[in-house]
């Protein structure tokens, strides 16, 4: 069993975090896994993505072919559709709802029409949700929550003990309020 993500962004948006998280869980559960990375502009708000594949088996590589990823997973809605052509036909989309307006003229109703055109997707306002429940910093947990329901290779049992373990040296609020809005995500 193999299983493709790309997670995309932009920087400070938790992207690497999420990445981490998963990475974390799929060599606990005795996964192959192999990451690549473009960091992008991330400290100037510029596009973060993060390529993941997952196997039972061994990967030879860490590029993702057009066609296979089964999910993008997006902290920005406009950043998962430049990912398109790399989704699988029966491939979910992750995406929070919250735009990030680093452009002048954001295509907000365009971006809205090509997810309505998409036979998988779940949209979320991860933003409105941490804020409601008090966890800002967490909006990215939210979102991993949502899809732990789709990324079929990894229980969210798992994953909730790799965000215990990725942010258990930052403390035990930090690791009770992730795996918070992990639950939050995932049941909503």
């Amino acid at each position: 069993m193999k299983y493709d993500i790309i997670l995309s962004g932009v920087g400070g948006q938790g992207i690497l975090s999420i990445a981490t998280v998963i990475g974390d869980a799929a060599v606990r559960a005795g996964l192959h896994l192999k990451q690549a990375e473009v960091h992008g502009m991330s400290q100037r708000g510029g596009e973060v993505e993060s390529g993941l594949r997952l196997s039972d088996s061994a990967i030879w590589s860490d590029l993702l072919p057009s066609g296979s990823a089964d999910m993008i997973l997006s902290m920005e809605p406009m950043e998962a559709l430049r990912y398109l052509p790399f989704l699988a036909k029966d491939g979910y989309i992750v995406t929070s709802t919250t735009p990030f307006r680093n452009i002048p003229e954001y295509p907000e109703e365009g971006i809205k029409a090509a997810y309505e055109a998409l036979p998988n997707v779940t949209a979320i306002d991860i933003e409105t949700l941490a804020r409601d429940n008090a966890m800002p910093k967490s909006a990215n947990m939210i979102l991993l929550g949502a899809a732990a329901r789709y990324i079929s290779i990894l229980t969210p049992d798992r994953l909730k003990e790799s965000i215990a373990n990725v942010f258990g040296r930052k403390g035990a609020q930090t690791v009770e309020t992730n795996l918070r809005a992990f639950d939050i995500g995932y049941e909503g």
